[in-house]
């Protein structure tokens, strides 16, 4: 049912954890499911240098949240911005429709987060 790429995101989630002074998190939550998205970022010379995550919820929620935190990795916030849910589904090999709630909860929390940044 999963993706390699799901699988390894899950299994061998990157950037877990929380950042020391982050420039910006905020936690978006689907109401739904109950999947919770926490996300720091931290800005260095106007671009996201690092960010982090935690996440409770399901396979793809975990997966899509560590896809989001090498996306976002070197991005200015207008580039950020550009992060679509169907680029994350596609980065994963391409997610069921049952499972796109993931890169849409993904893709919630960078718009929350560029709100918090500006």
């Amino acid at each position: 049912m999963y993706s390699e790429a799901v699988l390894d995101h899950f299994q061998n989630p990157r950037n877990a954890g929380t950042l020391d002074a982050p420039a910006a998190t905020i936690s978006v939550e689907n109401p739904v499911c109950g999947d919770i998205l926490e996300l720091s970022v931290r800005m260095e010379a106007g671009r996201i240098a690092e960010a982090r995550f935690r996440t409770r919820g399901c396979v793809t929620a975990l997966a899509c949240s560590s896809l989001l935190t090498e996306l976002l990795r070197g991005k200015t916030p207008p580039e950020a911005r550009t992060i679509t849910s169907e680029q994350i589904s596609e980065a994963l090999g391409g997610l069921p429709p049952a499972t796109m709630h993931g890169a849409q909860l993904a893709r919630d929390a960078v718009q929350a987060m560029l709100a918090k940044l500006i």
